[in-house]
C-alpha cells in the first residue's frame, strides 16, 4: 500500500476493500486505440444546450472526445501546479471533487469558476466527481460521523424507491455545484460509489437503484451520467444489470473502472467486452502515489480515458481543397516537376500573405520572387529555391501551443507536417492526432537537436522548428 498524503485521493479510500474482494482478476488485452466514430450513448439525450448565462457561455462541455492519460487528486491543484503539469506531465485530464457530503476535501480553496475556465481554455479535460451517500454495506463508512448511506429498504414493489429518491437528490445537488463552477450541460458528471459487498442483496440493489436515480435526474437536467466504482463490486453489478436487460434501472452513459493492474487501458475481466464500448469507459489503473512533473509533486491516482470518438482532429481545408499534407516534403526549384508540392507551397505562402498568383504546379518567376521575399523576412540567404529546412519553417509557422499525447487539432497537423519535412523524415500520417507514433517521432527529433526527450512539444520546440 502506497504512503498516504495529508489529503489522499478519495478514489483510493477503498483500496483495502478491493484488495480483499477480488479486484485481482485476469487481465484483458490492452485497448489504447481511439474509439470509433460511433456516437456515445450519452448523446442520445437530445435537445441539450449550453448552460445559459454570459458568465459561462464560452465554456465547452467536458471531457468531450478524448483518448489519453488523466489523474485525480482530492484537492484541486493550484494554478501554478496545473500549469507546470500541463507543460511537463503526460496528463490532459484531471478529476475534481465538486460535491457530496462524504468528501474529505470539502473546502477546495482553488476550485472556483475562474479556475475551471482557465483549465478548459488551456486544454484540460475536467472530470467532475460527486462523493455522497455510499452503499449500506461499504466498509469504513461513516468516516466522519455524519456520512450519509444509501437506504437499503426495498420499499414498494421491491424497487428501492427511497434509494432512487436519494440518487435524484444527489444529482440535483451535483448539477447545481457544476453550474456554479461553469461546468455546462452535456458535460459528464461522475458519481463515486466506493467498493462494497456485492453479495449483500439489499445493499447491492439499493446502490443500483440509487445510481439509477442519479442517471435519470442528470438526463432530465441535461448532463451525461458517469459512475466510478470498483471493478469487482459496483461496475460488475451495473454490467450484470445491463446484460440482463433490466428495464427498471437507468444505466449510466459512462463508467470509470477502478482496477489497479498498472495497465493503461479500459479492460477488466469483471465485465463483458461489449459493455460501454466504444468510447464510454475510463479505468483507474493505479492508486495513490506521488508523481513529480515540472518540479511539482502531487499525490494522485492514474487513469486511462477512452471517451466519445477518442482524440479526433476536426477537418481542415486549405485554399479550397489544395493538398498540403505529405509524408515526405521534397526540395523545390524553378523547373521542378513536383507539381502537387509546388501547388502546396503556393497555397501555404498565400495563407501567410506572401503569394498572390494562381495555384498551379509550375515553379515560375512569381513563386521564385515570393520565396526570396519570404526568406529575406527570416534572415535567410537570398535564393529562389525551396529546401527541406524552409519546408520545416513554413509548416511549423504559427502559434506555439503545448502539444502531447491526446492532443488533436490543426496544431498537431502543423507539427506532423514539420516533422515530415525534417531530414529525419518519420513520414507521419497527417491526421491531427497526437498518438504513439507522433510521440516517438517527437522524441527522435528532440534527441537529434539536443533537447530533452520528453515527447511533449513546448515553446522551445516550436522555436527550433520555426527557426
Amino acid at each position: 500500500m502506497a504512503p498516504q498524503p495529508a489529503s489522499p485521493s478519495l478514489l483510493s479510500r477503498s483500496r483495502l476493500w478491493r484488495s480483499r474482494h477480488g479486484d485481482h482478476a485476469g487481465r484483458r488485452s490492452v485497448r489504447r486505440t481511439a474509439a470509433s466514430a460511433a456516437a456515445t450513448a450519452a448523446l442520445v439525450v437530445t435537445g441539450l444546450t449550453a448552460l445559459a448565462g454570459p458568465a459561462h457561455a464560452a465554456n465547452p462541455p467536458t471531457p468531450r472526445d478524448f483518448t489519453g492519460h488523466g489523474f485525480d487528486q482530492c484537492e484541486a491543484p493550484s494554478q501554478a501546479s496545473m500549469d507546470a503539469w500541463r507543460k511537463h506531465s503526460p496528463f490532459w485530464a484531471v478529476g475534481i471533487y465538486i460535491s457530496g457530503a462524504s468528501r474529505g476535501c470539502r473546502g477546495q480553496a482553488n476550485l472556483t469558476p475562474t479556475w475551471v475556465k482557465k483549465q478548459l481554455n488551456r486544454g484540460w479535460r475536467l472530470l467532475p466527481i460527486t462523493l455522497g451517500p455510499q452503499a449500506s454495506c461499504h466498509p469504513g463508512f461513516p468516516r466522519y460521523g455524519n456520512d450519509p448511506t444509501i437506504t437499503p429498504t426495498p420499499g414498494s414493489n421491491d424497487r428501492y424507491n427511497p434509494a432512487r429518491k436519494q440518487g435524484r437528490k444527489e444529482a440535483r445537488s451535483a448539477v447545481a455545484a457544476a453550474a456554479a463552477l461553469g461546468i455546462v450541460k452535456r458535460s459528464t458528471l461522475w458519481y463515486d460509489l466506493e467498493g462494497f459487498d456485492h453479495t449483500n442483496t439489499h445493499c447491492r440493489k439499493s446502490a443500483m437503484a440509487f445510481l439509477s436515480g442519479w442517471t435519470y435526474q442528470l438526463h432530465r437536467l441535461g448532463y451525461v451520467s458517469g459512475v466510478y466504482s470498483s471493478a469487482g463490486s459496483g461496475i460488475k453489478a451495473l454490467d450484470d444489470l445491463r446484460a440482463a436487460g433490466d428495464a427498471s434501472i437507468n444505466l449510466p452513459d459512462r463508467i470509470w473502472i477502478a482496477r489497479w493492474d498498472g495497465i493503461a487501458n479500459t479492460s477488466t475481466s469483471y465485465i463483458r467486452d461489449d459493455g460501454w464500448l466504444p468510447g464510454n469507459r475510463m479505468k483507474q489503473y493505479r492508486g495513490g502515489h506521488h508523481e513529480t512533473w515540472g518540479g511539482v509533486t502531487i499525490n494522485i491516482d492514474s487513469n486511462w480515458l477512452d471517451l466519445g470518438r477518442g482524440s479526433v482532429a476536426p477537418k481542415e481545408t486549405w485554399c479550397d481543397g489544395v493538398t498540403v499534407n505529405f509524408r515526405r516534403y521534397h526540395p523545390l526549384a524553378p523547373g521542378t516537376e513536383r507539381k502537387q508540392q509546388t501547388t502546396a507551397l503556393k497555397c501555404l505562402l498565400r495563407e501567410s500573405g506572401h503569394f498572390s498568383g494562381p495555384l498551379t504546379g509550375s515553379y515560375g518567376p512569381l513563386l521564385e520572387a515570393s520565396v526570396r521575399a519570404w526568406r529575406a523576412e527570416r534572415g535567410l540567404a537570398d535564393a529562389g529555391t525551396w529546401s527541406r529546412r524552409t519546408w520545416r519553417m513554413l509548416t511549423a509557422d504559427g502559434a506555439r501551443p503545448v502539444l502531447k499525447f491526446g492532443s488533436a487539432d490543426s496544431d498537431v497537423r502543423r507539427l506532423q507536417r514539420a516533422l515530415n519535412s525534417t531530414s529525419a523524415n518519420p513520414r507521419l500520417r497527417v491526421d491531427g492526432v497526437y498518438g504513439d507514433q507522433v510521440t516517438a517521432a517527437v522524441k527522435d527529433w528532440q534527441r537529434s537537436v539536443g533537447h530533452a526527450q520528453t515527447g511533449i512539444v513546448l515553446a522551445k520546440s516550436w522555436r527550433r522548428l520555426q527557426g
